[in-house]
Protein backbone atom coordinates (compact mmCIF):
# COMPACT_ATOMS: atom_id res chain seq x y z
CA UNK A 1 0.00 0.00 0.00
CA UNK A 2 1.83 3.65 -1.37
CA UNK A 3 -0.26 6.34 0.50
CA UNK A 4 -0.83 9.78 -1.42
CA UNK A 5 2.62 11.01 -0.90
CA UNK A 6 4.37 8.32 -2.11
CA UNK A 7 5.34 5.93 0.94
CA UNK A 8 4.83 2.49 1.01
CA UNK A 9 3.57 1.45 4.18
CA UNK A 10 5.84 -0.82 5.94
CA UNK A 11 6.91 -2.72 9.36
CA UNK A 12 10.10 -2.93 11.20
CA UNK A 13 11.00 -5.80 13.44
CA UNK A 14 13.71 -5.48 16.10
CA UNK A 15 14.20 -9.15 17.42
CA UNK A 16 15.80 -9.63 20.59
CA UNK A 17 16.83 -12.07 23.16
CA UNK A 18 16.74 -12.51 26.52
CA UNK A 19 20.14 -10.91 26.78
CA UNK A 20 19.26 -7.71 24.83
CA UNK A 21 20.77 -8.10 21.99
CA UNK A 22 19.60 -7.70 18.55
CA UNK A 23 18.70 -9.90 15.48
CA UNK A 24 21.06 -8.78 12.38
CA UNK A 25 20.38 -10.26 9.70
CA UNK A 26 22.29 -10.30 6.14
CA UNK A 27 20.08 -10.17 2.89
CA UNK A 28 20.41 -12.72 0.47
CA UNK A 29 23.46 -12.96 -1.59
CA UNK A 30 24.40 -9.45 -0.78
CA UNK A 31 27.14 -7.52 2.06
CA UNK A 32 24.09 -5.58 3.35
CA UNK A 33 22.44 -6.26 6.52
CA UNK A 34 18.73 -5.10 8.12
CA UNK A 35 16.02 -5.91 10.55
CA UNK A 36 13.68 -8.10 9.49
CA UNK A 37 10.78 -5.68 7.62
CA UNK A 38 7.95 -5.84 5.29
CA UNK A 39 4.79 -4.58 3.35
CA UNK A 40 1.03 -4.57 4.91
CA UNK A 41 -0.63 -5.89 2.79
CA UNK A 42 -4.62 -4.09 1.67
CA UNK A 43 -6.44 -5.18 4.55
CA UNK A 44 -4.02 -6.01 7.50
CA UNK A 45 -3.05 -3.82 10.62
CA UNK A 46 0.75 -3.58 11.60
CA UNK A 47 0.24 -5.86 13.78
CA UNK A 48 -0.70 -8.69 11.62
CA UNK A 49 1.79 -7.68 8.97
CA UNK A 50 4.49 -8.27 12.04
CA UNK A 51 3.73 -11.59 12.36
CA UNK A 52 3.58 -12.52 8.95
CA UNK A 53 6.79 -10.68 7.93
CA UNK A 54 8.45 -12.17 11.23
CA UNK A 55 7.87 -16.01 9.85
CA UNK A 56 8.33 -15.59 6.61
CA UNK A 57 11.85 -13.87 7.19
CA UNK A 58 12.77 -15.74 10.52
CA UNK A 59 10.45 -18.37 10.30
CA UNK A 60 9.39 -17.43 13.93
CA UNK A 61 5.70 -17.90 14.81
CA UNK A 62 3.15 -15.54 17.01
CA UNK A 63 3.56 -18.24 19.57
CA UNK A 64 7.75 -17.88 20.07
CA UNK A 65 8.30 -14.33 20.68
CA UNK A 66 6.24 -11.78 22.62
CA UNK A 67 5.70 -8.26 21.98
CA UNK A 68 7.31 -5.59 24.42
CA UNK A 69 6.66 -2.27 22.11
CA UNK A 70 6.16 -0.66 19.33
CA UNK A 71 6.79 3.10 18.01
CA UNK A 72 3.74 5.36 18.37
CA UNK A 73 3.74 6.77 15.09
CA UNK A 74 4.97 6.16 11.36
CA UNK A 75 8.53 6.60 10.95
CA UNK A 76 9.61 7.16 7.24
CA UNK A 77 12.69 7.38 5.05
CA UNK A 78 13.01 8.27 1.28
CA UNK A 79 14.90 5.87 -1.38
CA UNK A 80 17.57 7.63 -2.50
CA UNK A 81 16.75 9.24 -6.46
CA UNK A 82 19.14 6.76 -7.98
CA UNK A 83 16.73 3.69 -6.69
CA UNK A 84 13.24 4.68 -7.04
CA UNK A 85 11.31 2.68 -10.27
CA UNK A 86 10.19 5.57 -12.00
CA UNK A 87 8.35 3.61 -14.04
CA UNK A 88 6.09 1.93 -11.30
CA UNK A 89 2.71 3.27 -10.38
CA UNK A 90 1.93 4.28 -8.18
CA UNK A 91 5.38 5.65 -7.04
CA UNK A 92 7.19 4.54 -4.27
CA UNK A 93 9.31 7.43 -3.29
CA UNK A 94 10.08 5.71 0.79
CA UNK A 95 8.83 3.94 2.85
CA UNK A 96 6.86 4.85 6.25
CA UNK A 97 7.46 2.24 8.99
CA UNK A 98 5.70 1.08 12.35
CA UNK A 99 8.37 -0.42 13.96
CA UNK A 100 7.93 -3.42 16.79
CA UNK A 101 10.14 -4.89 19.45
CA UNK A 102 9.91 -8.38 20.27
CA UNK A 103 11.43 -10.82 22.34
CA UNK A 104 12.12 -14.30 21.09
CA UNK A 105 11.07 -17.40 24.14
CA UNK A 106 12.27 -19.92 21.92
CA UNK A 107 16.00 -21.17 21.13
CA UNK A 108 18.26 -20.02 18.12
CA UNK A 109 17.99 -23.11 16.69
CA UNK A 110 14.14 -22.40 16.00
CA UNK A 111 14.96 -19.44 13.48
CA UNK A 112 14.54 -20.90 10.15
CA UNK A 113 15.35 -18.49 7.48
CA UNK A 114 14.00 -20.48 4.52
CA UNK A 115 10.61 -20.91 5.92
CA UNK A 116 9.51 -19.05 2.69
CA UNK A 117 10.12 -20.22 -0.60
CA UNK A 118 12.13 -16.57 -1.18
CA UNK A 119 14.22 -16.18 1.99
CA UNK A 120 15.45 -12.72 2.52
CA UNK A 121 18.41 -13.67 4.22
CA UNK A 122 20.99 -16.03 4.23
CA UNK A 123 22.63 -15.85 7.84
CA UNK A 124 21.53 -13.74 10.66
CA UNK A 125 23.74 -13.24 13.64
CA UNK A 126 22.73 -11.39 17.36
CA UNK A 127 24.60 -8.19 17.73
CA UNK A 128 24.44 -5.08 20.37
CA UNK A 129 21.78 -3.36 20.73
CA UNK A 130 22.91 -0.62 19.42
CA UNK A 131 25.15 -1.39 16.70
CA UNK A 132 23.05 -1.85 13.32
CA UNK A 133 21.90 1.88 13.97
CA UNK A 134 25.78 2.57 12.97
CA UNK A 135 25.90 -0.02 10.54
CA UNK A 136 22.54 -0.31 8.50
CA UNK A 137 22.72 1.42 4.98
CA UNK A 138 22.56 4.96 5.00
CA UNK A 139 19.27 5.91 3.92
CA UNK A 140 18.10 4.10 6.30
CA UNK A 141 20.29 4.81 9.31
CA UNK A 142 18.25 7.76 11.04
CA UNK A 143 15.28 5.95 11.10
CA UNK A 144 16.55 2.66 13.02
CA UNK A 145 18.05 5.62 15.18
CA UNK A 146 14.76 7.15 15.80
CA UNK A 147 12.97 3.44 16.71
CA UNK A 148 15.60 1.91 18.46
CA UNK A 149 16.36 5.37 20.61
CA UNK A 150 12.14 5.50 21.08
CA UNK A 151 12.01 1.57 21.97
CA UNK A 152 15.38 1.24 23.99
CA UNK A 153 13.29 1.98 27.58
CA UNK A 154 11.62 -1.32 27.57
CA UNK A 155 14.94 -3.45 27.55
CA UNK A 156 16.50 -0.61 30.04
CA UNK A 157 19.23 0.40 27.25
CA UNK A 158 20.96 3.57 27.31
CA UNK A 159 20.93 5.39 24.86
CA UNK A 160 23.88 7.51 26.01
CA UNK A 161 26.16 5.93 23.39
CA UNK A 162 23.94 6.89 20.25
CA UNK A 163 24.80 10.27 18.72
CA UNK A 164 21.66 12.05 18.03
Amino acid sequence: MIDEDGFRANVGIILCNCDGKVFWGRRFGQDSWQFPQGGIDHGETPLQAMFRELFEETGLQASQVEVIGQTRGWLRYRIPHYMIRRRAKPLCIGQKQRWFLVRMLCRDKEVNLTACSHPEFDHWEWVDYWSPARNVVFFKRRVYQRALYELAPYLGQDDSILEH
